[in-house]
Order: structure tokens, then sequence, then C-alpha cells
């Protein structure tokens, strides 16, 4: 039996190559990471940068594996410095990937964590330019059920292709 590939489940996610592409773009602007319904501070750190290559059995007994890459952030006030420049961002990811394999691909989580809360899991949505900044909201990645999700996703599909413009020779959406 095969693996699934359970990167295009979520859509919401992006790839590590997608998040370089925008923010090579803007090289010179203070990234911005929001989570939590606030900024992270100004003085955060990228802590650790993983690569790893994943396999598992979801909970309908389906085979699955994935390429998942995370990103440590460490949310702190040091000194009176300003949030990072994406291009230095992407400067360290690069040297990350001088001693690893990342593939510009992978499933990218980040692991967040002021050094006291315990760290959270957040999957970042595509970076937007505003106020002069590249700012990346990070949302909770929460648990869910692979099977159900693959189930929705095809019955939204089913129900696109359902009603669209009936023709004639269409029994749907009658």
């Amino acid at each position: 039996m095969s693996a699934l590939d359970n990167t295009k489940i979520h859509n919401d996610d992006i790839s590590l190559g997608l998040l370089l592409e925008t923010l090579a773009a803007a090289s010179e602007l203070p990234l911005v990471f929001h989570y939590d319904g606030r900024p992270i501070k100004a003085g955060y750190h990228v802590t650790e940068v993983k690569a790893g290559q994943f396999a598992g059995l979801d909970c309908g007994a389906n085979p699955e594996a994935w390429t998942e890459i995370f990103v440590q952030l460490w949310d702190v006030e040091e000194d009176s410095r300003a949030h990072m420049p994406a291009g230095k961002f992407s400067g360290i990811i690069g040297k990350v990937s001088d001693h690893l394999q990342l593939a510009q691909s992978a499933k990218l989580t980040f692991e967040v964590s002021d050094g006291v809360r315990p760290m959270q899991l957040y999957c970042a949505s595509l970076p937007r330019l505003r106020d002069n900044a590249v700012h990346v909201e990070l949302a909770p990645r929460p648990a869910s059920c692979k099977p159900r999700d693959r189930w929705l996703a095809e019955e939204g599909r089913a129900s696109a292709a359902c009603c669209a413009p009936v023709s004639s020779k269409s029994a749907c959406c009658a």
C-alpha cells in the first residue's frame, strides 16, 4: 500500500519555498510575525530550524508520508532591537540549507514561545506587505482527522462541480 501525500490537504499552509520567494522581494523590510492576536517582539530570535521526514498511519489506517520544516521563534525583547529584516531571516534559513537538505515544498511549522509559556505550534499564512514591513500571520495548528478532512475536501469538490452552470445533459442541481 502506498503512502498518501497529505501536503495537499491543508491548503492554508504555505511551503518554505513560497515563504522565501515572497520574502525575497522585500529583503530590507522588517519581518513581523503575528500570533495569538499580537505581533512578535522586536528582539525575537530564530533559535532552531529542523527538517524531518515523517511516515505515519492516520486514524483511518491510511499510511502517509511528508516532509516538514520547523522554525522555532523565541519571542523576547532584547536591547532596543528592531524586527529582523526579511533578508536576515532568509539568510538564516539559507545557512541551515547549507548543512541540511531543506525541501522547498515542505510543510512549514512554526514553534513559538516566550521562554516561559510552553512552545505552541503554528502554520503561516502568505506574507503581506503593510506599514513598510512584511507581516506573517501565524495560526494555531489544530489536530484533525485526516480521513474526515479528505472526505470533506472531496465533498466540497463534488458540490462545486455539481452546482456549476447546469447544462441540458446534467441531472445535477436540477
